[in-house]
């Protein structure tokens, strides 16, 4: 599931990606700062233009070295690529892993930066940072806060970059990926991201632009806003970490804290007293609140009602706000009701030998990554070849080809059990949205036919109710 749409309504929206926990993050936990637009997409990974019907928009971003030929401060990218690695999303991967994202960026490389990445560094480093752009879903969870634009404004900017030299100036002081953020969506809203010079001690954070925004988008009905999560894909990529301005990261981090508290006890209490009276914002509670743009506008309204007391219209707003909620992240009781479900069809599988015990759930994409290599077909599909105890075979890994001729039934239905493993037992703010879920969990009773499983938990119980896609653009 993508972007939430209503009519021709055109977006910029301000990502905020999790923390890698490399590098100088592993200080710092800052994460990265992108742009997401609904209404420009590449006419190279340079170029900007106006998208075409079909298209579902981009995201531009810089880094402190793209790694390509030449010196550019930005590229852009197809916003499925950026966010599963292929451009369509049916081909996206149900589960990530080094060589899986690998395979993607080698052929992104190939099909659209073969003009821009010709040398061995670009080639073959892991510190080209053009390879963040590719199936950034595989390796963090990020946010999404999106308001609405025109398209004199969203021409207005394409005009602007498309004129203007596109040359690295990268500076973590002054001009690192929130700053870049900053100016484009300053052009759109001015005044409306900007850095905390305080808890962030003088930089631009990327929770500084996205809570700023955040703050101006509440307090303008007008610019439609609400918030898209995109989880981290299940696998074997180390978890992403929440991003941190400076205060809240000096206040959370023990190995930080201590010694300041030792050396600077002066300064201890100001770091403290500043994040938690002006630092503090909760991204996962910001996407609670707009999960969708009538969330959010039903948000405003109840504060209206509530105003002026008008209690009776007040219960039926939240109770609407609710349901809003509720579609895209599910309610508490429909995830118990879906975790009860699929821990009688794990007691199937094991029976049946799909699994050897329940341990081996939580050891399938490990193996399979072992044991396999990962391959691209001509469709832009994704595959895994497995060799195990003499035995090979392939198996599809996007809910377009897991179930194609050739695919091994046996390991689509352990892949499919373990992705829908790891999300039941994730963190709500780590999980994916419900209708992502339940696009999965549709995948998962089909793979579990054919072994015969009983009737009983191929489907969940009837008080889980299906979620209304309607309103969403693009849906896998």
């Amino acid at each position: 599931m993508l972007l939430a749409a209503a009519g021709v309504r055109a977006d910029v929206g301000v990502i905020l990606n999790d923390s890698l926990d490399t590098s100088v993050a592993r200080i710092t936990g800052s994460g990265h700062s992108a742009v997401y637009f609904s209404r420009i997409c590449p006419a190279s990974p340079v170029r900007l233009r106006l998208c075409k019907p079909g298209e579902n928009g981009s995201v531009m971003s810089n880094y402190t070295t793209l790694g390509e030929d030449e010196p550019f401060e930005w590229n852009i990218v197809p916003l499925n690529v950026y966010v599963y690695g292929v451009e369509n999303a049916a081909d996206r991967p149900l589960f990530a892993s080094p060589k899986i994202k690998g395979a993607l960026e080698e052929a992104y490389r190939e099909k659209v930066l073969a003009d821009y990445c010709e040398s061995e560094k670009c080639r073959t480093s892991h510190d080209a940072e053009w390879r963040e752009m590719v199936g950034a879903e595989a390796e963090r969870t990020f946010y999404v806060l999106v308001a609405s634009t025109t398209v004199e404004e969203d021409q207005k900017l394409i005009d602007e970059f498309n004129s203007m030299p596109n040359v690295n100036h990268f500076n973590g002081m002054a001009h690192n990926c929130a700053d870049f953020t900053k100016r484009i969506i300053d052009t759109y809203f001015p005044h409306a991201a900007h850095r905390d010079f305080i808890n962030d001690f003088g930089m631009t954070s990327p929770k500084a632009v996205a809570r700023s925004f955040a703050h101006y988008a509440n307090r303008h009905p007008s610019t439609e806003y609400r918030v898209v999560h995109f989880a981290q894909l299940p696998g074997t990529i180390k978890r992403s970490s929440e991003c941190r301005s400076g205060t809240e990261q000096l206040y959370h981090s023990k190995k930080l804290l201590l010694p300041m508290a030792f050396f600077f006890p002066h300064a201890l209490g100001v770091v403290t007293g500043s994040y938690l009276l002006t630092g503090r914002f909760n991204i996962e509670r910001e996407f609670d609140q707009h999960a969708t743009a009538s969330e959010t506008e039903l948000g405003h309204e109840l504060k209206v009602a509530k105003s002026d007391d008008e209690t009776g219209i007040a219960d039926q707003l939240a109770a609407a706000e609710a349901k809003e909620r509720a579609d895209v992240v599910g309610t508490p009781m429909e995830w118990k009701a879906y975790r009860e479900s699929f821990g009688a069809m794990v007691d199937d599988a094991v029976q049946q030998g799909v699994l050897r015990d329940r341990d081996a759930l939580g050891h399938v994409f490990e193996r399979i990554n072992s044991h396999g290599e990962p391959m691209i077909d001509d469709q832009g599909r994704l595959w895994m070849q497995v060799t195990e105890d003499g035995r090979t075979a392939r198996v599809g890994l996007t809910p377009a080809n897991i179930f194609a001729p050739g695919s091994d039934r046996t390991l689509a239905y352990q892949v499919l059990l373990a992705d829908v493993n790891e999300v039941l037992k994730s963190p709500a703010h780590r999980r994916a949205t419900l209708p992502e879920f339940q696009g999965t969990w549709q995948l998962l009773q089909e793979a579990a036919a054919p072994a015969r499983v009983e009737t009983a938990s191929l489907h969940p119980p009837a008080n889980l109710r299906a979620a209304s896609l309607r309103r969403f653009r693009f849906l896998p």
